[in-house]
């Protein structure tokens, strides 16, 4: 029996394209993602097109024109020469399995059974104060005229009100209204609102067609609500989702943490045959020159995570298969940024965004150097620089862990992309401001550029989080009461959190 070893790591039934094809969030490139799924293995964008035509998504021209404008070639999915594969450990992917319906939510809401339909009393009948509770609980009623608020407030009362407690009767039960205490348009002769000489508001007839509707659409509020009731949920039920919930999240994040990562580089790009491996846990750098590549397969078979620029190209160079590891893919997650309305573009490079992320001037050394210390079999200086290169990868890893993105800075340009070779359950920088918050504990940071190797701390300093005042914002304050801007935090940790 044939196993489809994407689907059996996302841990679903193989899917069906006829099926799939009839979900909201099926665009063509979800649809691309099925059809991967759905065979298992690598294909062409030609094969592809074919399993549309064969699922009537559409004819295969049509399809073939179609995948090569959705930019196929993004996470989750990555093109090796004309074919392309997918990345089951690849968070992006399981976010479309669960949006195209090819997984249920790791987290079910409790479903409460739909009760029998009652009947609603006719138009005829007066209402009753139980129906405006349920028709307007918390309900938005700007679209409704003040006359039908003040009919139904009234019809409900049985009796001429004055007007503040008329707006009082329906702002207690919903403060999304528009009424005010002198509404136009009342009093006039034949209006469905009379004001008495006292000032109290009065319905002036009780067969007033006015009063019929608002009759009607309050209780239409109240079928809708009674129909629908079974689908809420009740605060205590919401925070008991939200609780699974972020119990499944950390117990991800534990199982993530204890992952074995390894960063690779190796130069030149499409042929390397220098090589430098960083022990991310053990802060280790080891080099590979020439023959030693078989020391270096044998060394990366011992971790569950490898990133690197252009990884996969770079494991295919040493002859080292990695479809049983998590790979992480550190090259830029888009090609060009467009400037202006002009159509000059930017072209993003991985020394762009080390650079932009940990300030590291010449992230990759001078290429024209390494090719000269390889010509001339200059081992020593080539392992030298070999190390610096492997440092300023092993920042670059770190800042987007923290951030879970990384930063593009380039003349006016100052923006964020995000790294998706990091998982969404992994603790980042937000994380900690908030554990940090709730203890009332300080943060180190170190801020600016990238930390040094050897002392990754020395330039650490206290930072205390504060919470804006609509509570949500979180920022981070010095001892010299300086607002430190987060997307320069290079490291941070918990001060005086036990360990």
């Amino acid at each position: 029996m044939l196993v489809n070893p994407w689907c059996e790591a996302l841990g679903i039934a193989v899917p069906d394209l006829r099926t799939v094809k009839h979900n909201r969030d099926a665009n063509t490139y979800a649809l691309f993602l099925v059809a991967l799924l759905a065979e298992g293995k690598p294909m062409t964008l030609v094969e592809v097109a074919e399993r549309f035509e064969d699922a009537d998504v559409t004819d295969a021209m049509s399809a073939l024109k179609s995948l090569q404008r959705c930019k196929p070639a993004r996470a989750p999915a990555y093109r090796e020469d004309d074919r392309y594969s997918l990345d089951p450990h690849d968070d992006e992917l399981r976010l479309w399995v669960f949006r195209l319906g090819l997984r249920p939510p790791r987290v079910l809401l409790p479903q409460a059974a739909q009760p029998k339909p009652t009947p609603i009393p006719g138009p005829n009948v007066r209402l009753a104060a139980s129906e405006l509770n349920e028709g307007w609980k918390d309900q938005h009623l700007f679209g409704w005229s003040a006359q039908r608020l003040i009919l139904a407030a009234l019809d409900a009362q049985g009796e001429p009100m004055m007007p503040q407690d008329v707006v009082r009767a329906v702002t207690e039960r919903t403060s999304h209204h528009g009424l005010s205490l002198a509404p136009s348009g009342l009093g006039r002769r034949g209006a469905a609102v009379a004001i008495l000489p006292d000032g109290r508001w009065a319905v002036s007839s009780l067969g007033h067609d006015a009063l019929m509707s608002a009759r009607r659409a309050v209780r239409e509020r109240v079928e809708v609500s009674r129909r629908t009731a079974h689908q809420r949920t009740t605060p205590e039920q919401s925070e008991a989702v939200q609780a699974a919930w972020e119990t499944r999240r950390l117990e991800h994040a534990a199982e993530l943490s204890k992952l074995r990562r390894a960063l690779v580089y190796g130069f030149p790009f499409k042929q390397p045959v220098a090589f430098a491996c960083v022990d991310v846990g053990k802060r280790e750098i080891e080099t590979f020159i020439g023959d030693e590549a078989g020391l270096l397969r044998d060394r990366l078979a011992a971790f569950d995570v490898i990133g690197g620029i252009d990884v996969r190209g770079l494991l295919r160079a040493i002859g080292f298969d990695g479809e049983t590891k998590r790979l992480a893919d550190l090259g830029p997650p888009q090609k060009t940024k467009l400037l202006n309305a002009r159509g000059r573009t930017l072209k993003i490079t991985a020394d762009l965004l080390i650079q932009g992320s940990c300030g590291i001037s010449q992230p990759l050394g001078d290429m024209a150097k390494l090719t000269a210390y390889i010509a001339a079999g200059d081992e020593t200086k080539l392992r030298r620089r070999l190390e610096a290169t492997a440092k300023s990868l092993f920042a670059f890893y770190q800042y987007s862990r923290l951030h879970g993105c990384v930063r593009l800075k380039w003349g006016f340009l100052d923006e964020r992309l995000s790294a998706p070779w990091i998982d969404r359950d992994e603790p980042g920088l937000r994380e900690l401001m908030t554990a940090a918050f709730e203890s009332a504990l300080p943060l180190e940071v170190v801020v600016g550029s990238a930390p040094g190797w050897e002392e990754p701390w020395s330039r650490g300093k206290l930072a205390h989080v504060h919470v804006d005042a609509s509570g949500w914002h979180k920022f981070l304050v010095d001892e010299d009461r300086l607002v430190l801007h987060t997307e320069d935090v290079q490291l941070a940790r918990i001060v005086g959190a036990p360990h």
